[in-house]
């Protein structure tokens, strides 16, 4: 009965460890797809796990891997092997006698006739590579370059990272304020547009009136629809960049301040710092520098190569292990092609043209960083130029709705055309912030352009 009872307390302590357990989960869950990311916050999450940075890792990890591969060529290389042969063959049988210590005068009379004997060779082999006409040496150094290349790949990777995580975030604000500005117009012209119903049908308004604003009101419900839109795009791109699951829930929080971006470098200063730190140039350079090693290496097939070795085993016609039976054997040994069908040429030619594709894709490189700095720069200037024109329209929107308030207290304006000059003030402060966001997302552009996103 006591047995009986302690197992049913064990059972029920589980089950409540495992619900206890469960409900923890959940809430960890939960507080993982309801995070709030501010913008910062937001490029930290995307640098620890977007999959393209991941990626970019473990290329780093192999590259490392290829350089401890063409290491190995400089080290002894070891191996054990087992051989047996079973022969009837009078230079075999000789042989085997021989070497395994068993061979008396009296095997003379029966060399011709032999009979079938067994050997058990057991042995431990030692190599060692001299010389390779330098191929081990230039293969080396291709693969520490070959390291070098895949970490600027992955600073590559995550300076275009940080600079999309922070166009998408813009943009999501964008959106939004877009989205406030439609349902204000919405607003504003179904306002008017009962109000011009009534008046057709007392008969002091025109039919075309009415369906006038029936179209304005169907081109606000578009644009309201499109920034609905504009929002779920924004957040669905900003998961992927994020390396978050679609039916992950979150969102981003709007900063409490903008600040406000300048332009004080030249385009020649912007174009030597982009020239310097952009990591897509300084990988294409050292991808020349592994051609050309490449090269090297093979030209190296045309030199003599030279191995030293050594062997130390047993003969015996039994499986087992005799010292009275062991034997060394060393040596070296050169050898060097004399015509191996043109492949050394073909291998030369083939790393030759190699060492000029990647000339001309750092040549590519280079033009196209040029064209980045330049259009992002120009960008930067435009957008700050929208923001200074939207910045005065919105004074001449605040004094506008102040003389039409004045008037609507004076009964002189009509509710509507108050309404619309409401709607007309906050169109013109989402337009500035939303310029705003224009000239920060130009402002990372730019960043990302000169290689500065990634320090």
């Amino acid at each position: 009965m006591l047995k009986h009872t302690l197992k049913q307390l064990l059972v029920n302590l589980l089950i409540v460890c495992s619900i206890t357990a469960a409900s923890a989960e959940e809430v960890v869950r939960k507080a993982a797809n309801n995070q709030a990311f501010s913008l910062d916050q937001a490029i930290s999450y995307a640098l620890a796990n977007n999959p393209d940075v991941q990626i970019a890792t473990e290329r780093i990890g192999q590259a490392d891997a290829q350089l401890g591969e063409a290491l190995s060529a400089f080290y002894p290389q070891i191996s054990a092997k087992v051989g047996y042969q079973h022969s009837n063959n009078p230079v075999q049988v000789f042989s085997m006698a021989v070497a395994q210590r068993q061979f008396d005068p009296a095997s003379i009379n029966s060399i011709n006739s032999p009979g079938y004997r067994q050997n058990f060779r057991p042995e431990i082999i030692g190599k060692l590579s001299l010389f390779r006409g330098g191929q081990d040496y230039y293969q080396s150094k291709a693969a520490e370059l070959g390291i070098a290349v895949a970490e600027l790949e992955h600073a590559a990777i995550r300076n275009s990272l940080v600079e999309m995580v922070t166009a998408t975030y813009y943009g999501y604000l964008a959106a939004i304020e877009a989205h406030k500005v439609a349902n204000d117009s919405i607003t504003a012209v179904t306002s008017e547009l009962d109000q011009t119903r009534k008046q057709y049908a007392a008969g002091t308004a025109l039919k075309a009136d009415v369906l006038s604003l029936e179209v304005k009101l169907a081109e606000a419900q578009e644009n309201q629809i499109r920034a609905a839109n504009g929002i779920e795009l924004a957040l669905v791109s900003a998961k992927t960049l994020l390396g978050l699951a679609t039916e992950e829930n979150f969102s981003l929080t709007a900063p409490a301040t903008l600040p406000v971006p300048v332009v004080s470098t030249s385009f020649t200063e912007l174009l030597n710092q982009a020239l310097a730190q952009r990591p897509e140039i300084q990988a294409a350079t050292k991808q020349v520098e592994i051609s050309e090693r490449q090269i090297r290496g093979e030209q190296g097939a045309y030199l003599p190569r030279a191995d030293a070795f050594v062997s130390y085993g047993q003969d015996s016609q039994d499986p087992g292990f005799s010292s009275s039976q062991d034997n060394v054997t060393a040596g070296v040994s050169v050898e060097m092609d004399l015509f191996s069908g043109l492949n050394t040429k073909n291998r030369v030619s083939a790393a030759e043209r190699k060492a000029a594709q990647a000339r001309e894709t750092e040549r590519k490189t280079r033009l196209n960083i040029e064209q980045e700095v330049k259009t992002a720069h120009l960008k930067l200037q435009e957008a700050l130029a929208r923001l200074r024109v939207t910045e005065a329209s919105v004074s001449a929107a605040d004094e506008a709705l102040r003389l039409v308030n004045e008037q609507r207290r004076a009964d002189t304006v009509t509710v509507t055309r108050y309404l619309e000059a409401e709607a007309a003030r906050n169109k013109a402060h989402a337009n500035t912030i939303t310029a705003h966001y224009d000239a920060l997302t130009a402002e990372t552009a730019l960043k990302q352009a000169i290689g500065e996103l990634n320090q």
